[in-house]
């Protein structure tokens, strides 16, 4: 099977590979020389078992996120729908922005933290908004964790899309306050406090 690199990552590598009559997505947790084997493999495999668990976890709350077709729990590989389309960091817009709000509002009503929201994991194809890398996900009630996500698409905005950053970064928010189920004022404070500790670690 011929396998082409899309992205290289600490945790795992995304390669786009031929799967049957279609194209697919795999993503594959390679063995770390530095662990025992016993243990990396341990760790590989039940990494691989959570996020394909997240990944259909999130698929019950109605956002949109790739199909698994296959799971290798000797390999520490998932092998998943290609989503064929647009990556937002290229087109991003204050309306997708919005979308993005309504999104991560809507994991966070299911108490579910993302924790890696950038712009990078979201895909555009057509009228539909996927998505995608919840390695990193799980399931938290905590407040600071909501803020947390909303916190690491804010700097990210800030910084890769900074000409179109305060009309997206309030169009976000008010996707988000429109659907969330939880205190949104109380988290956007959070979110200060959070942007507050940082500028203090940073001058100390």
């Amino acid at each position: 099977m011929h396998y082409r690199i899309i992205k290289r990552g600490a945790e795992a590598d995304v390669y786009l590979i031929p799967w049957y009559k279609t194209m697919a997505i795999s993503k594959l947790r390679s063995p770390k020389k530095y662990r025992n084997i016993t243990l990396d493999n341990l760790i590989r495999g039940r990494r691989t078992i959570h996020e394909a668990t997240m990944l259909n976890d999130v698929k019950t709350t109605g956002i949109k996120t790739p199909f698994i077709y296959f799971l290798d729990l000797k390999r520490a590989e998932i092998i998943m729908e290609y989503i064929d389309g647009e990556n937002v960091k290229n087109i991003l817009s204050p309306e997708i922005g919005f979308e993005m709000g309504k999104y991560v509002s809507i994991l966070h009503n299911k108490n579910i933290i993302h924790g890696d929201l950038t712009t990078s994991n979201f895909i555009k194809r057509k009228d539909d908004l996927y998505l995608i890398d919840f390695g990193l996900s799980f399931y938290s009630q905590r407040i600071e964790d909501m803020a947390t996500d909303i916190r690491i698409i804010k700097e990210i905005l800030s910084s890769a899309h900074i000409q179109i950053f305060y009309d997206t970064y309030k169009r976000f928010l008010k996707g988000y306050e429109l659907t969330t189920n939880n205190n949104f004022s109380r988290i956007l404070k959070v979110v200060k406090d959070i942007e507050a500790r940082g500028r203090y670690a940073r001058v100390v």
